[in-house]
Formats: C-alpha cells, structure tokens, sequence
C-alpha cells in the first residue's frame, strides 16, 4: 500500500514540475530573467551530473552545460510541447556532448569527483554515497558513452526509455539493448552489494 502511495506522490509531484516548468518557459518567451534563472537552478545540477557522466571531462562540462542552456534562454520558442522540458533540454545537451565529444582527441578523468557533496544529504549518506560511487565510476569507465548515458539518465536522472530513446534520437528497443549490455558488465564488475544494485 505504502508503494502505491509512494508511486502516486511521486506521479503527482512530476506532473506539478512539470506544469511549472511549462509556466516558466512561457515567461523565459516574454524574456523575463527571473523564470529562466528558476529554470536554471532547477535544471543546472542535473544536467552537469548527466554530462559529467557522459564527457568525464570538467572544462567541456561547463561548456557544453551553458551552451544547453543558453538554447533555452536564446530559443525558447524550439520547444515544441511533444515531450516534458526536461526531455528536450537532456536532448539538446546529448546532442551538444556528443558533437563536443567528436571534437576531443583523450580522455580526461575527473580526480574530484567523488569529494563533490550534495548539501541534501546526511554526512553518512554522503559516505555511502561516495563509495557507491567511486565503485560505479569505476565500472562505468568500461562503458560506451552511450550506455553510460542510458544509465545515467535512467537511474540517476529517473528518466523512461521512451523519453531517453527521445533524447539520444534512437528507437526505444536501441536504448533497451543499450541498458541490458551496460547491465551485464556492471553486474560482472561490480561485486556484493552493488551488484545487486544493479
């Protein structure tokens, strides 16, 4: 019972942000600042955390992210309406990633990454958090970048295969297969607990 109420909170609280964002995106059209810098906020942390997975490396991040972001500043009116806000501007920075991606020549780390703290968390969440993580950056290193962004945006970013197939302009079953190649091999590389996470 608990779950149902759960699911349907969640549900609720989606379709909420979602109405939101559509009523920040028609003011971001009149040009008012103040709805694209909600936007931003709301949108900026998830969207470095899914190109950070993605480019693994910090500078084009920063510059990939204000470039997505500066779509939704420059050409709000792009936004059709066919999916959430959410969805088009994941596509957009997937597009903007991989054009940037093509454009590199080695693969950089991030040696931080794992000292960022989310303020949200509880310092023993943060722990675990941070091991958990160390030991999936680990394993995800392996990966494509596209299955590591069909991870990404499937666990971490809560995002359906029908929306993430939208993003990366692939059929839902590509995305499917994606997931269950990337599942395979973090399951073999990842031991105990984690494994089971996945």
């Amino acid at each position: 019972m608990k779950t149902v109420e759960k699911a349907g909170r969640t549900e609720a609280s989606a379709r909420a942000r979602a109405e939101e964002d559509l009523y920040l995106l028609a003011r971001v059209k009149r040009r008012d600042l103040k709805a694209f810098e909600a936007l931003y906020r709301h949108y900026q942390p998830r969207l470095a955390r899914f190109l950070m997975n993605i480019l693994r490396r910090p500078h084009l991040v920063e510059e990939v992210l204000d470039d997505t972001l500066l779509v939704l500043w420059d050409r709000p009116d792009s936004f059709s309406g066919r999916s959430k806000l959410s969805t088009w501007l994941f596509t957009i920075g997937w597009r903007k990633a991989m054009k940037a991606l093509r454009k590199q020549d080695d693969p950089v780390e991030d040696r931080f990454i794992e000292e960022r703290i989310n303020p949200d968390r509880s310092p023993e969440q943060c722990a675990g958090d941070n091991r958990m993580r160390a030991a999936l950056l680990e394993a995800l290193a392996d990966l494509s970048p596209e299955q590591r962004a069909v991870v990404d945006l499937s666990y971490f970013h809560e995002i359906g295969y029908r929306d993430i197939a939208e993003i990366m302009d692939c059929p839902v079953d590509t995305v499917k297969t994606r997931m269950f190649h990337a599942r395979r091999h973090l399951r073999r590389a990842l031991s105990g607990d984690y494994g089971d996470w996945i």
